[in-house]
């Protein structure tokens, strides 16, 4: 079985998909890290790698196609992929989202060197733009409409749930999918 898993930024997404795959004994994938390692390799921020991608393509579907690749050639996996679920069209999408205040919360919280900020509100400003980047790039590359929820097989309001909760009602799921 192969599971992808998506949402607004700051939802769980990564989190609870490293999590999911380990207790499911799956191997996981993750296209945030890929694009992380591409902007680097370049000496730029996700962000700026972000912003490049609103006219170039190879920002996107470089990752994008790797994940299509895992598609067809392995099962038994778990992915967090913005459109993960377009490139696997066969596997469980999850859904996740959560109010824009706890995510804020949460990105503030991740030790990741390549974003800093010093507010909860520069956060929330931070996501607005990559919502907006997001949104214009796979609609400008694909022709999708993101960020809406529409069309998974589950969907969950991660806002007031813990992390190890939002994995167990995802297992639960996964369980009953199989």
């Amino acid at each position: 079985m192969i599971i992808t898993i998506t949402g607004f930024p700051g939802s769980g997404n990564s989190t609870v998909a490293k999590q999911l795959a380990k207790k499911l004994g799956y191997k996981h994938y993750s296209a945030g890290d890929m694009r992380r390692q591409m902007a680097k390799e370049k000496g730029i921020t996700l962000a700026e790698l972000n912003k490049i991608g609103e006219t170039e393509s190879w920002t996107d579907i470089e990752a994008d196609k790797r994940i299509e690749k895992l598609g067809l050639e392995e099962d038994n996996f778990v992915v967090d992929a913005k459109i993960g679920y377009h490139f696997i069209p066969n596997s469980f999408k999850i859904w996740l989202k959560a109010d824009i205040k706890e995510r804020a919360k949460r990105i503030s919280q991740h030790k990741r060197t390549e974003e800093t900020f010093q507010t909860i509100e520069e956060v929330e400003e931070s996501l607005k733009k990559r919502l907006e980047s997001d949104k214009k790039r796979y609609r400008k590359y694909y022709n999708l409409e993101t960020y809406n929820g529409k069309g998974f097989d589950f969907t969950l309001d991660t806002s007031n749930l813990k992390k190890d909760e939002v994995v167990d009602i995802i297992w639960k799921k996964v369980l009953e999918k199989k």
